[in-house]
């Protein structure tokens, strides 16, 4: 399987390479299906300031490590028609499906069957190959539900829109787990050339899986294997179910950009155990320093081509975001950030980012009868080919 994810990964950077500052490459027309191909290779670096506890489990005794790793090799082929649109997603450096489904489109109405994203999450519906900030937020990491293999229904117009679904288990074996459900609305007062005002609610309630739940966040910083918070296993577990607010507004080359999340586990009939609720939330603000404007579709913000290719466009952006994983008799702690960064697109096809992040958690220590602070400072950058 190694041999096939490498081989893969080099036709993904010789498919970047020959792609010449295109977005996608279309291969052909195929009965009434316009056939595209597209692609996205991440790799990323992570230099961590311990306090407390060892971020990546090898640092020396000055408490500084460093991790190198291939983030994501993305393969997707697309096909669109005038009623069927399909995707085949896959990713190379996990081993896992992507968005593997078949959208039928009924007027504005459209029916999804496969395995697509959950609609509980504006950061997670939005591109990977553009989030503003190299670790999404701890809200998306923790409390939204990614791809699940499911069935939707959806409407909507210029400024408005919702989704309804259920779904199942991850299509890739021994991932996300749970039958549930959900939904999200949005709506859009001001869409028009230059401002976007947007808001949004989403709910999603699904089975934990052999009645246990875990809770726990990396530091955001996803090369890390350690988590400053933690839940432990929440046995007789029966339920998640996940409120989420949502908002955005965006002015020319200016967007700011936040998300609550509030999740309840419940317990099954038998536990005398009381339910644990836990909450996240994070606001965010994005500058294009070179002019852009910010657009938006489907709900979902999107972001620009440089206004000169050659010349690239620049981000810089600011990020605080907080966690809290303690209810009652579980400790699990709580964990504030703030990330700041900058992103440089290069034409269409080479993104370079650089995050700095400041972490402030404390969780209960048991042996000590009080809670522990660990502060650890990370620097993160990524290097991006897409098309």
């Amino acid at each position: 399987m190694k041999r096939v994810a490498h081989r893969l990964l080099a036709v993904a950077i010789v498919s970047t390479l020959a792609a010449q500052a295109q977005a996608e490459v279309a291969l052909d027309v195929i009965g009434d299906y316009e056939v595209s191909f597209e692609g996205l290779v991440q790799a990323d670096g992570n230099w961590f300031n311990n306090d407390v506890v060892d971020l990546n489990g090898s640092s020396g005794n000055d408490g500084k490590d460093s991790e190198f790793e291939m983030r994501r090799a993305e393969l997707v082929l697309k096909g669109k028609g005038t009623m069927f649109d399909w995707v085949l997603g896959y990713d190379a450096k996990a081993n896992k499906y992507l968005d593997v489904n078949l959208k039928w489109k009924l007027g504005s109405n459209y029916v999804q069957v496969g395995q697509f994203k959950q609609v509980n999450s504006l950061e997670e519906l939005s591109s990977t190959k553009n989030n503003d900030f190299i670790s999404k937020a701890m809200v998306t990491n923790t409390f939204a539900v990614g791809r699940r293999v499911g069935v939707a229904y959806g409407d909507g117009g210029k400024n408005w829109g919702y989704t309804a679904n259920v779904f199942g288990r991850e299509m890739t074996r021994n991932l996300g787990q749970g039958q549930g459900f959900g939904g999200r609305f949005y709506y859009a007062p001001i869409v028009d050339a230059d401002s976007t005002l947007h808001f949004g609610i989403s709910a999603v309630d699904y089975d934990t899986n052999n009645d246990t739940q875990r809770w726990r966040i990396r530091p955001d910083a996803d090369l890390a294997t350690a988590r400053l918070i933690d839940t432990g296993n929440i046995l007789n577990a029966d339920r998640n179910r996940t409120y989420g607010l949502e908002g955005l507004w965006a002015s020319g080359p200016f967007k700011v950009q936040a998300e609550y999340m509030r999740t309840t586990t419940t317990r099954t009939g038998n536990s005398t155990a009381a339910d644990f609720t836990g909450d996240s939330w994070y606001v965010s603000g994005v500058w294009n320093i070179t002019g852009e404007s910010w657009g938006y579709k489907g709900g979902t913000p999107t972001t620009p081509l440089p206004n000169d290719p050659a010349a690239g466009m620049w981000q810089v952006g600011v990020r605080y975001d907080d966690a809290n994983l303690t209810d009652g008799s579980i400790r699990g702690g709580d964990e504030h950030n703030i990330t700041v960064g900058v992103n440089w697109y290069w034409r269409s096809n080479v993104k370079i980012m650089a995050n700095y992040v400041a972490v402030k958690s404390s969780k209960y220590n048991s042996a000590l009868a009080a809670d522990l602070s660990d502060d650890p400072n990370i620097f993160e950058t990524r290097l991006q080919f897409f098309w």
